[in-house]
């Protein structure tokens, strides 16, 4: 079958969003200066403005969402110690180990159903600090929305007793929350208040503004002044110490204060793709798992590279995420006559299965 003639359709990540024309303005007419001085002015008003909406003391811009997880990481551990996560975790799968490398930790993984670990799940695999036998749990991390669970979302209760629990144990709580904004959208009402609640109880939190976002570079991260204050120093140890960094963050402003209140746009296309989706007997998909812009379903026969190949053919770009596991990511760039459209191919492909069998 030849090449498709219309635009492509990438539903691989919404990594691949551009920044607005607004954002290219503002990066075209930044004010900036050095950074690594302190002498940005762009850059000081974002980390401020990042560091209010999200209730903080303080914020540090960094290069990637990545980064900023282990600049995390190290301040909250010390060599030899555990860091709790889920097992389909960021920090575990698409870190490049850094845990060890940077901070000498090892990742304790945690099954649990949806990607949603709870303070039941947690508890057990809790080791004091003193053993001769066991590593030392260090921190807890928790990714919301999980990621490769399908985008779902901690609700705000499970939080809440993860973060008594920590208290009580004197555990620091880590949150990846690169998709904080998606998660806190399908709280409803005003999402900045939204990511506030389900942020509160961290020690730390990071969150990225390159992603539905649509800032092309850039992620935050947010705490206290004192834990800010040394994470400048290991984003310097990591090679994060930007210049004139004012350029990426004007279009961080623009991703931070305008960007989360279409995000409902994102999610209901997500949610038209998953019913379409739904309906093909090729398919396995848990519907409630489509909480916020990522689907991720199984195939009953076909693998996941055969399904990629063929919606490439056809101008629909996506991902595999295992044999037999597919995965799109709505965004800003792809609008719902988009998503319309990657629906009715990709059930005419899969309708097709038997016909070709």
């Amino acid at each position: 079958m030849p090449q498709s003639a219309e635009p492509l359709i990438d539903l691989r990540s919404d990594t691949i969003t551009r920044p607005t024309p607004a954002m290219r303005a503002a990066m075209a007419a930044a004010e900036v200066g050095d950074d690594v001085y302190g002498e940005d002015p762009t850059v000081n008003r974002l980390e401020a403005r990042a560091a209010e909406l999200l209730g903080r003391e303080a914020a540090v811009f960094v290069p990637t969402g990545t980064m900023g997880n282990q600049i995390a990481i190290r301040l909250h551990t010390r060599p030899g110690q555990e860091i709790i996560c889920e097992s389909r975790s960021h920090i575990l799968d698409w870190e490049m180990a850094s845990a060890a490398s940077f901070s000498g930790c090892l990742i304790r993984p945690v099954v649990a159903q949806r990607g949603t670990l709870t303070w039941k799940h947690i508890e057990p695999v809790i080791y004091a600090k003193g053993s001769t036998f066991r590593a030392a749990t260090g921190l807890i991390e928790i990714e919301n929305s999980a990621n490769l669970a399908g985008g779902t979302v901690t609700p705000l209760p499970v939080l809440e007793e993860i973060w008594a629990g920590a208290r009580e144990r004197n555990l620091p709580v880590h949150l990846d929350g690169a998709r904080i904004f998606n998660a806190a959208t399908t709280l409803g009402g005003d999402v900045f208040e939204a990511a506030r609640k389900l942020s509160r109880g961290f020690d730390t939190m990071m969150f990225c503004l390159s992603k539905g976002l649509c800032a092309p570079v850039g992620s935050m991260l947010a705490g206290s002044k004192d834990a800010i204050a040394e994470a400048r120093v290991y984003r310097k140890a990591l090679g994060g110490g930007m210049r004139q960094a004012g350029v990426l963050a004007a279009a961080g402003l623009i991703a931070l204060e305008e960007m989360p209140l279409r995000l409902h746009e994102d999610q209901a296309n997500a949610r038209m793709l998953a019913e379409a989706l739904a309906q093909c007997s090729e398919v396995d998909i848990d519907l409630e798992a489509v909480q916020t812009n990522i689907v991720i379903f199984k195939l009953r026969t076909l693998t996941a590279e055969t399904l990629v190949s063929r919606l490439k053919v056809r101008g629909v770009l996506t991902s595999s995420v295992g044999p037999n596991a597919v995965r799109f990511v709505t965004h800003h760039d792809v609008d719902r006559a988009a998503c319309e459209s990657a629906a009715r191919i990709v059930v005419q492909e899969l309708e097709s299965v038997h016909v070709r069998a």
